[in-house]
């Protein structure tokens, strides 16, 4: 696993608004703070989120669009691609390959961070099929898509050239039985992932639950990798593409 001191550009690619403060927040701080520039790509606006009824769903895009650019700028980020797909209807296809190959040859990361490409039979909740259709997508255009000159010809005429990326990072792991995992002590960082979370305003009926929530999630993480009590960690899976 690259450390934040190797890496100068990362592209994190995520379904909806708040996926990547859940899964990676605290790490995307680390990689700003040790000089990394960090793009968020966003397939949709989250237009299915929320609980008011009388938010219209084109207002909805816009409101989590606004909480999001808050949420990042919480971790140092201010990039934000957002590429305006349907909540709910991700669909792991050529469309979405090629939006994704796009903005992968237009940052040229080293690192592309990303929700997992397979079902997770033991977490309903962390198998969301725009997410499962997004990590596919993301995995994809790293490879062999972005990389292939040969491969929608279309984004070599827009003046987008082919790019390598060196490494996925599948945010929580990809749920396989004994994988292994790389833990990121987000310890330092855990306000920030709070306040990113805090961020998106619509989502949340209880904000001061979520705090406590996140702590003891994130905490656990922590000491199942072993770190001294009181820390925080956030985990992935990698994989070498180079």
């Amino acid at each position: 696993m690259l450390q934040p001191d190797q890496i100068e550009r990362a592209l994190v690619i995520t379904a909806h608004p708040d996926d990547v403060d859940f899964g990676a927040a605290g790490t995307v701080a680390n990689l700003t703070d040790a000089g990394a520039q960090v793009t968020y790509c966003l397939v949709t606006d989250g237009q299915a989120g929320g609980f008011d009824d009388s938010i219209s769903r084109e207002e909805m895009a816009r409101i989590r669009r606004e909480e999001q650019t808050k949420a990042a700028a919480e971790v140092g980020v201010t990039d934000l691609v957002f590429l305006g797909h349907m909540d709910g209807s991700v669909q792991f296809d050529l469309n979405l390959r090629r939006d994704l190959s796009r903005v992968i040859r237009e940052v040229r990361p080293q690192v592309v961070i990303t929700q997992s490409p397979t079902i997770n039979v033991t977490s309903v909740y962390g198998s969301h099929a725009d997410h499962v259709a997004t990590g596919q997508a993301a995995w994809a255009a790293v490879y062999p898509d972005a990389r292939n000159p040969y491969q929608f010809p279309d984004l070599l005429i827009e003046g987008c050239e082919p790019w390598s990326v060196d490494e996925i990072w599948i945010m929580f792991g990809s749920g396989q039985p004994n994988e292994p995992v790389e833990t990121v002590d987000i310890t330092r960082q855990i306000d920030r992932k709070i306040q990113a979370l805090r961020a998106h305003v619509s989502q949340h009926r209880d904000p001061d639950g979520l705090e406590q929530r996140v702590r003891t999630w994130w905490g656990s993480m922590a000491v199942e990798a072993g770190l001294p009590d009181g820390s925080f960690a956030e985990r992935f899976f990698v994989a070498d593409s180079r």
